[in-house]
């Protein structure tokens, strides 16, 4: 049963149908435009939809600057919200060219199962005529709307306006391959733990399985299809985690050069869920903290490092506030992956875009800049600060970097990428390390200490 008492759900002996699943997937969008996650909606789907409703819903979020400027077109008067939010999903399915999630629908398929959906909710029941009418008038003038949603800026890239404006400031010669990477989904990326197997074994385990892959980085392997963890050999042995080739660079950047032994202190100051804490461990003995402000993510860290069989001092604190929690010694190297819009990642969180507001870059940009000056100061002279956010916005990166470096004579550049932005291959030179260029957004900077 729905946790929706006025939802009805399939049958568990029966494969839901599209209309269950719209039904399910418009609760799912509606939650995310009132403000919620979609993480957080998605748990209040039946556990047995829940695959295929985040699938759909997933597609929906990559097409919603469509589908809201086809439905403002088509009925001017704005519906109520459940409504809005069905005819969103449908409409969504009908803009794109692209495959629907898991299943191949002829649009009046998607036109007569989005009016049993309507049916299937109290909330949308009386309404089942109109999502009939406004669907069966796209079906009608599909042609002239698409031209006239090319002419709009929002309904052609499926990002805010402010977004949009944002980025092609940023990265003027790369914006629009940036917008049309993210509404593209992002490849299954693993790291393999070289603690516990070769990365060259572990390829030839999954063509013996017949899964194709290709080396990215120094420890990665990409999926050319995806596949469940537990598809996978050796998940619970602790062969591989999964992590997208760009967030793979970060313990590779903060290590180079130099060697490392078990006496040498480092801190992940925002470690959750764990996955560069893992692999500086997988790459070096290390006395590491890894350091986040929720207990309960702490938790996440030290599941994923017992699967991974590596060991290090998880803590829940404030990485801000060392005062709460710093010994007093300081350390080799920082790893900062800090608090940002998540701007580059919103291939695997479509949500985002719609979630984040025009304000939250400059309030995050200045979390970041409370988050470096309160670290700097435990970076032993001669040591080395990796700053990472999951983010292709230049307040999140180059310009958070350059302020620092013009507050502190201490401080020098390093070697780093900078802003890695999907879907621009071979920008940054020898950090380039995903020549199709589907890595995640990201922005990497060493800040290094001078010795006195």
């Amino acid at each position: 049963m729905s946790v929706h008492s006025s939802v009805v759900t399939a049958s568990p002996s029966l494969a839901p149908t599209l209309a269950v699943q719209l039904r399910h997937a418009a609760d799912c969008v509606r939650a995310v435009e009132k403000g919620q996650s979609l993480g957080d909606a998605l748990p209040r789907v039946p556990e047995a939809l829940r695959p295929g409703v985040q699938a759909l819903a997933f597609h929906v979020l990559r097409h919603l600057g469509a589908a809201r400027a086809a439905l403002q077109a088509l009925a001017p008067r704005k519906p109520e919200a459940p409504v809005q939010a069905l005819l969103h999903s449908a409409l969504a399915l009908l803009v794109s060219d692209e495959p629907t999630p898991g299943a191949s629908y002829a649009p009046h398929t998607v036109v007569d199962q989005a009016v049993e959906a309507a049916k299937l909710s109290r909330g949308t029941q009386r309404a089942a005529g109109f999502v009939n009418a406004v669907l069966r008038r796209w079906l009608r003038e599909r042609s002239e709307l698409l031209v006239r949603l090319q002419k709009q800026p929002v309904a052609r890239w499926n990002h805010p306006a402010w977004w949009i404006d944002r980025l092609r400031t940023d990265h003027p010669d790369g914006w629009e391959a940036v917008l049309a990477a993210n509404n593209r989904p992002g490849p299954m990326t693993l790291r393999i733990n070289r603690r516990r197997i070769a990365r060259s074994d572990y390829q030839q385990r999954l063509t013996e399985q017949g899964l194709a892959s290709r080396v990215v980085g120094e420890d990665g392997l990409e999926l050319l299809d995806a596949r469940p963890v537990s598809a996978l050999p050796g998940f619970e042995q602790g062969w591989f985690a999964v992590q997208d080739a760009a967030a793979q660079m970060a313990a590779p950047l903060l290590l180079a050069g130099r060697t490392w032994s078990p006496a040498d202190r480092v801190l992940d100051a925002c470690a959750a869920p764990g996955g560069k804490t893992a692999h500086l461990l997988e790459h070096a003995d290390l006395d590491l903290l890894a350091l986040d402000v929720d207990a309960r993510r702490c938790e996440r860290i030290r599941e994923n490092l017992q699967r991974l069989g590596l060991v290090a001092e998880v803590k829940a604190a404030d990485a801000g506030r060392p005062a709460d929690w710093w010994d007093g010694l300081p350390f080799d190297a920082i790893l900062l992956d800090a608090p940002c819009t998540a701007s580059g990642i919103v291939r695997r969180h479509p949500d985002v875009r719609w979630l984040r507001r025009p304000g939250d870059v400059e309030q995050l940009a200045q979390i970041q800049q409370t988050l470096l000056e309160a670290l700097w100061p435990l970076l032993k002279p001669g040591g080395r600060l990796l700053y990472a956010t999951c983010s292709v916005f230049r307040a999140e990166g180059a310009s958070q970097v350059a302020a620092f470096l013009a507050r502190h004579s201490d401080a020098v550049a390093g070697p780093a990428p900078g802003h890695l932005l999907p879907g621009n291959a071979g920008r940054n030179g020898e950090f380039a390390d995903n020549p199709s260029g589907g890595q995640d957004g990201f922005f990497y900077a060493r800040l290094d200490k001078r010795a006195p």
